[in-house]
């Protein structure tokens, strides 16, 4: 999984979030960003309201939450995700958890200790070129 620094800088280069069920989030609030929650039709659903999209939760004991807009929620996508987000800028992931990804014309190489960490790394970079 991305760490919350990751998916920060993926947010703040332009990356937007429409929830879906199975996307993992964390509330984005100094001392409440610890706790991973999924979007669930059971547990977590995402309402449209015409002043925007929050997250209920339903049943939650452990949290007095009745909803979190998703301004105030910080995406945390899955490695498949990221991949899928990298469209055909992506080239391989190789063992040792190396993502290439061809960005302006070029193949560069994103090492991580994790997989999801080097996708995002290399998301990020192609985004930045892009906004270039």
């Amino acid at each position: 999984m991305i760490t919350v620094d990751t998916a920060k800088a993926l947010r703040d280069a332009g990356l937007r979030w429409h929830p879906a069920t199975g996307d993992r989030f964390v509330i984005d609030k100094p001392g409440v960003d610890d706790d991973v929650y999924t979007v669930s039709e059971m547990t977590v659903e995402r309402h449209d309201h015409p002043t925007g999209t929050v997250l209920g939760f339903n049943g939650t004991t452990e949290w007095a939450l009745d909803s979190v807009s998703v301004s105030e929620s910080l995406w945390l996508p899955r490695e498949d995700q990221l991949r899928e987000l990298l469209g055909p800028a992506f080239v391989s992931l190789t063992a040792g958890f190396t993502v290439t990804a061809t960005i302006s014309g070029e193949r560069h190489a994103f090492d991580r200790a994790d997989a999801a960490e080097a996708y995002g790394a290399a998301l990020l970079a192609y985004i930045e070129a892009s906004l270039a």
